[in-house]
């Protein structure tokens, strides 16, 4: 019953991984920097995972790998905060420049 299990637990993984890489391949380059920000905060539900292989790990290669698993996760939800942010910055109105009073115009060389 365990071969069962693990067989259909790798078709499940290939499957996705075929259909992720055929999701991303139809993205057009404009919309990715916007699409990859903001599905970058899923990564949290990595964070999440980790929390719960160390919990349930006795061994120092259980704790070491949900500790990377847990930076890596915490560093890509961080960053696609970060690029959300550049992001929305660049759409920002700013403020109007100063212009030079008109009495102080300078001559015209003829």
């Amino acid at each position: 019953m365990k071969d069962l299990d693990l067989l259909t637990a790798i078709t499940v993984f290939v499957l996705s991984v075929l259909v992720g890489i055929e999701v991303i391949s139809k993205v057009p380059a404009t919309l990715h920097t916007p699409l990859m920000s903001g599905s970058n905060s899923v990564h949290g539900i990595v964070v999440v995972g980790a929390m719960l292989i160390a919990a349930e790990s006795h061994t120092w290669l259980g704790y070491a790998l949900a500790f990377v698993a847990m930076v890596f996760g915490a560093m890509n939800v961080v960053g696609g905060y970060v690029v959300t942010d550049r992001m929305l910055e660049m759409f920002k109105t700013r403020p109007p420049t100063e212009k030079k009073p008109s009495g102080t115009q300078e001559k015209a060389e003829v």
